[in-house]
């Protein structure tokens, strides 16, 4: 267990066993704990073969790139966007209509105003909100209201 919050400035090397058991995430977070004072640091990672195509994938990008938002974006590509309402946190959605990364844009609009709606009328039980829970029962989510408060 490693705590984010920790911050120990002479830390310079950190060696992480079975590597190719970790997400993107968790490894740029354990990578960043060292090398926080002027000294140089390293971090090593051990990894038990043979590798799948995503866990060199995954390490490859670790060891090529620093930037956070690089990371994630691969972590994404990887990984995919899972479900936006429900519990899946990896995975292809299975999106009829969009695709996370070509329809970012329009996709934020759509949440801007599924909480506009949410925040009016919580129990979708206005005109809107009927309409809104057809549509989610007719795409086969309608589990997915349990969920719409959450965030």
């Amino acid at each position: 267990m490693v705590e984010v919050g920790v911050d120990v400035p002479d830390a310079t090397i950190i060696v992480i066993e079975h590597a190719e058991r970790f997400g993107l995430a968790q490894l740029h977070q354990l990578r960043g704990r060292v090398g926080r004072g002027s000294e140089a640091s390293s971090c090593i990672l051990l990894y038990k073969g043979p590798l799948s195509e995503t866990g060199r994938a995954r390490l490859s990008v670790l060891r090529d790139s620093n930037d956070g938002f690089t990371i994630a974006e691969e972590d994404l590509r990887l990984r995919g966007e899972g479900e936006l309402l429900g519990t899946r946190q990896s995975g292809m959605p299975g999106f009829h209509f969009a695709n996370l990364e070509a329809h970012s844009d329009i996709l934020a609009l759509a949440r801007k105003d599924a909480a506009y709606i949410v925040n009016r009328d919580p129990e979708l039980a206005g005109e809107r909100g009927t309409a809104l829970r057809m549509l989610l029962y007719l795409f086969r989510r309608d589990e997915a209201i349990r969920y719409l408060n959450a965030g």
